[in-house]
């Protein structure tokens, strides 16, 4: 599998939820959306930024709870 594919391609695999890959992938949608807060704040998006940061809050608060 590369970096490009996440998953790969090919029949015969069990395929993932949503949750699943989104676990998988939490730090990369993290900096992500950071990097979309940062360019928006950039910008003079000042609550937009907040916004894609409260989301990311929201993410990284449901991980900690997992790990629990």
């Amino acid at each position: 599998m590369s970096r490009g594919e996440p998953g790969g391609v090919g029949g015969g695999e069990q395929q993932e939820t949503a949750g699943e890959i989104a676990e998988l992938y939490l730090g990369n949608i993290l900096f992500a959306l950071e990097s979309t807060a940062l360019s928006l704040d950039e910008q003079g998006k000042k609550d937009d930024a907040a916004f894609y940061r409260g989301i990311a809050r929201k993410l990284a608060e449901a991980r900690g709870r997992a790990k629990k």
